[in-house]
């Protein structure tokens, strides 16, 4: 009997498990629903007095002037240049690291430096801020000339920032390659370098070019940080070390006093930046899946 009460118990206690997660799962799909219905609910109908072309590809944003303008098309460029540096700056560093971590590093060397990534990554955006004011604002100026507060700046500093990502999971990839792998490249007569570049970082290209991909989504999501350091500037920017101004820090900017159709095209930018990241997290999910058809799975 006491038997009996005791499974019927565990019965109550795991369905009761299962509606808790069941719950909490549905929380998050309802939290994104929401956020999309209100991003586009607010950025849609600002289409309806701005053309999609204009919006898109004029580089004239005055939204203040007597015929105000909405075009965005130097902010995409703005965002584009300076993720494109931040992952060229980043990608060497942070696969050698990784590399460095999962085949070199042994003991209280190896703790060492993955704590000091879990504190980069555990760092806020306001704290980069400032030291990109501090320290990589000056340098940027006393190399490149100019006041230093340009796109350059900001990509340095997110180059810094994605970092964690960049290691962490491309880390986790390199280990997970068969070790059966390293010791036929070994016995076939290749040095260690050799068997690294040669076998094991080809076969974990996928979960690199995956940390790659949510690194992209880092970056193009960051604002603080890139609003303290990139001069905000809502001009077209011809070089790396000139002052300009993200989607992002667009949106920042703008949003506290936007009103009417003004606040609308900030929402229809929203819209925008929503779309990339969808796009990247579809391509993330696309690698994913093939890597597990390709694994056998």
């Amino acid at each position: 009997m006491k038997k009996n009460t005791n499974n019927k118990r565990r019965r109550v206690i795991e369905q009761g498990s299962k509606v808790v997660l069941l719950l909490c799962a549905l929380v998050s799909i309802t939290a994104v629903i929401a956020i999309t219905l209100y991003i586009v609910n607010q950025g849609v109908p600002f289409f309806s007095e701005v053309s999609f072309t204009e919006f898109m590809f004029s580089l004239d944003w005055s939204p203040s002037a007597d015929i105000p303008k909405y075009g965005i098309a130097s902010f995409i460029l703005a965002s584009f240049e300076v993720v494109l540096i931040a992952i060229i700056l980043a990608i060497p560093v942070g696969l050698s690291t990784a590399i460095f971590l999962s085949e070199f590093a042994k003991g209280k060397l190896s703790k060492i430096v993955r704590n000091t990534i879990e504190l980069l990554a555990g760092i806020p955006s306001i704290i980069y801020g400032l030291f990109g004011i501090a320290i990589v604002v000056p340098a940027v100026r006393n190399t490149f000339g100019g006041n230093g507060y340009s796109l350059l700046s900001a990509s340095i500093i997110l180059a810094i920032m994605i970092l964690p990502t960049i290691i962490n999971i491309s880390e986790v990839s390199i280990r997970t390659v068969p070790d059966a792998l390293r010791h036929a490249s070994i016995a076939m007569g290749a040095t260690k370098w050799q068997t690294i570049y040669k076998v094991v970082v080809p076969a974990a290209v996928k979960g690199i070019v995956t940390s790659i991909i949510l690194a992209l989504g880092r970056a193009i999501g960051e604002t603080t940080a890139v609003l303290l350091v990139g001069g905000n500037a809502a001009v077209f920017a011809k070089y790396p070390t000139d002052m300009g101004r993200t989607l992002t820090m667009n949106i920042i900017t703008d949003m506290s006093y936007a009103e009417g159709t003004h606040l609308s095209a900030l929402f229809a930018t929203a819209m925008l930046l929503f779309i990339f990241i969808l796009l990247l997290n579809f391509i993330v999910v696309y690698i994913s899946n093939k890597s597990k058809v390709g694994a056998g799975e």
